[in-house]
């Protein structure tokens, strides 16, 4: 019996194609968009969660001042290196720590030259930023130690002033200090805050005061916490331990902060995911009309059908047969334009991932929860029309003309 309503749905829907394919467009649309926007906003999310990891692998930042919101910051004395090696020594579960101050300069290298930002620091930077060379070496203690004019630049700085080619044993210029280039970093692209992660040039924390900035000090400390050691541990350690240095009274507040990066990714990640269920959301709402564009068709079908209905009931047809035939016939509708949505999304999906430059992500599991909730559509908007046919008089329909 239901193959033969499934046949009978199919043959209805051949005979009017045009009609069928703009009623299950509503579906197809329904279908396509929460699909597309899951998935879009799945690879939106790891985008997001490997551009912060790109900064460092389980990584935290020690800064001077309190953060009082986005763009603010408090001042507060300076960081030094005592403090950062204090941290290396006391604070267990760190794989390194890099104490850092930056400088905007300018970099000249023949006729050619470009802004860019100046980091003083030593090795254990690489390891917290989980940054390695493409070619060339790290600093040697002595050059630390003396505070060599030497350099590791990062790929744009290398691309826009040396262009292409091994810059290594190159000497540029930062204003009036000529360096040699020890050092090329791996490309690492754009950060989720839109900054250019390559545009930089390191060079010894010792050089950088005495020829840069005329003073010690340090303006932050980056920690990179042992994998399996839990940040939220090191981050209380840490403050714990600079607020004994920095002979903080129980109660005041803080003059440093520190960033957990992980936390950082949880909050963006969080967000993200919030706004994809709620585009999804909204997404599902062109379903719900798709269904009622099911069901207005459906009763059109059968006012056009009355005729032939009644010709079935007056051969001995069930009530029941004939409401299996015409929900069968919502719910191929709603099955076909399921799938075709489907191919639609992931279709797309692909396109835009691969425009935006973010991976190409597919979320089988709500794939799968709007091709169910497609054929349900087909369900509940097909039963009252369904039901209508099935109510018929057989004498009355034979009537209808």
């Amino acid at each position: 019996m239901l193959w033969n309503a499934l046949l009978l749905a199919l043959r209805a829907i051949r005979r009017n194609v045009l009609r069928s394919f703009l009623t299950v467009l509503g579906i197809v649309i329904g279908v396509g968009s929460v699909i597309i926007m899951v998935n879009l906003g799945n690879a939106a999310t790891a985008s997001v969660t490997a551009q912060i990891a790109s900064l460092g692998s389980n990584m935290l930042i020690v800064r001077p001042g309190q953060r009082r919101g986005p763009g603010s910051n408090e001042e507060g004395a300076a960081l030094t290196l005592a403090d950062a090696e204090a941290i290396r020594r006391e604070v267990p579960g760190l794989a390194a720590v890099a104490p850092t101050a930056n400088k905007s300069m300018t970099a000249v290298f023949g006729n050619s030259n470009w802004s860019t930002t100046v980091t003083g620091t030593d090795n254990a930077y690489r390891t917290v930023r989980d940054w390695a060379l493409v070619s060339g070496r790290d600093f040697t203690p002595g050059e630390l130690a003396g505070g060599r004019a030497v350099c590791i630049i990062g790929d744009t700085v290398r691309r826009e002033l040396i262009g292409p080619g091994d810059p290594i044993g190159v000497r540029i210029r930062l204003k009036n200090i000529a360096c040699e280039v020890i050092g090329l970093l791996e490309p690492k692209g754009q950060s989720s805050m839109g900054q250019d992660q390559d545009d930089a040039v390191l060079v010894p924390l010792r050089m950088f005061w005495r020829r840069v900035a005329g003073n010690q000090d340090v303006g932050a400390i980056q920690l990179s916490a042992r994998d399996g050691v839990a940040t939220t541990k090191v981050q209380a350690q840490t403050e714990r331990l600079m607020r004994e240095r920095r002979r903080i009274k129980d109660g005041a507040d803080d003059d440093f902060h520190v960033f957990d990066m992980r936390q950082i990714t949880n909050t963006l990640t969080n967000t993200t995911r919030s706004l994809t269920g709620l585009l999804g959301a909204v997404a599902a709402v062109s379903l719900l009309v798709g269904g009622i564009g099911i069901m207005n068709i459906m009763l059109v079908s059968v006012t056009e059908r009355t005729r032939e209905i009644g010709i079935r009931l007056a051969i001995g047809a069930l009530g029941h047969e004939v409401l299996l035939q015409f929900l069968v016939e919502a719910v191929v509708l709603a099955a076909l334009g399921g799938v075709a949505g489907i191919a639609l999304a992931l279709g797309v999906s692909w396109l835009a991932s691969d425009l935006m430059g973010m991976p190409f992500l597919v979320d089988w599991g709500i794939v799968l929860i709007a091709f169910l909730f497609s054929a349900a559509v087909g369900v509940v908007f097909g039963y009252f029309p369904a039901r209508r046919a099935a109510r018929l008089e057989p004498i009355e329909a034979l009537r209808h003309e």
